[in-house]
């Protein structure tokens, strides 16, 4: 699987991938292939490291959810992405297509989430839950055809599981193949929500990185929307 890793770019600090749609972060029950040990393979093959090799998470993205992500090749790298996280240095932005059009064009949303552990659905529940955690975002509507679907772009604040699914599919726009929050109605899709903006602080030299990645643009629901036009606004 590594022979066709899509890598944005890589140093001896870090090495930043388009994780594909459905492929886990790290490795889980399903025992399916995941991006932490596809990488760590292609590491070890392309560097000829001898034994264990190291590989830091920073971030995630939820299975269903292509797009950009970033990990660190050593300890300290990953010690300084984690700590630019907490202070709010990485900026993260995503399109999504979802069912219907929402109230507003551009809007904040600020809810109150909970996982259940045992059916891994998230709710959005009052501030005074137990462990519910604050969820932010701001979307954007890009675009939208015949009132029935819509291109968003959002910028994610906080990074909670299932964050931005939950959130869309309460204000009544569910993302286009969401079958576990009400996208149902495009039931067989994948997912389409898209990790198309990573913006960080490279661990080590310092220089604001900024990367790009398309969703697939020839794909339903992609192919309804001008996407390379939005995305030139979006860099």
């Amino acid at each position: 699987m590594h022979k066709h890793l899509d890598i944005l770019y890589e140093d001896n600090h870090i090495i930043v991938v388009c994780k594909p749609f459905n492929i886990p972060v790290m490795p889980d029950s399903s025992k399916d292939e995941d991006m932490y040990t596809i990488i760590k393979e292609y590491i070890k093959e392309s560097c000829q490291k001898a034994g264990n090799v190291y590989l830091g998470i920073v971030h995630r993205i939820d299975r269903p959810t292509g797009g950009v992500m970033v990990f660190a090749k050593t300890s300290k790298a990953a010690s300084r992405l984690s700590q630019s996280i907490r202070e709010g240095e990485f900026e993260k932005k995503y399109l999504a297509v979802t069912v219907g059009v929402p109230a507003e064009e551009n809007a904040e949303l600020v809810h109150y989430i909970k996982k259940n552990s045992i059916t891994n659905v998230v709710n959005i529940v009052p501030s005074a839950t137990e462990n519910a955690k604050r969820a932010q975002l701001y979307y954007k509507v890009l675009e939208k055809v015949a009132d029935k679907i819509s291109l968003l772009e959002i910028l994610l604040i906080t990074g909670r599981a299932h964050q931005i699914r939950v959130q869309l599919s309460h204000i009544k726009c569910p993302i286009f193949g969401d079958v576990k929050y009400g996208g149902d109605i495009a039931k067989g899709y994948n997912l389409a929500l898209f990790a198309s903006r990573l913006s960080f602080i490279h661990p080590v030299t310092k220089n604001r990185m900024v990367f790009i990645a398309y969703p697939p643009q020839e794909s339903e629901p992609w192919k309804r929307f001008d996407i390379e036009r939005h995305m030139q606004i979006i860099k």
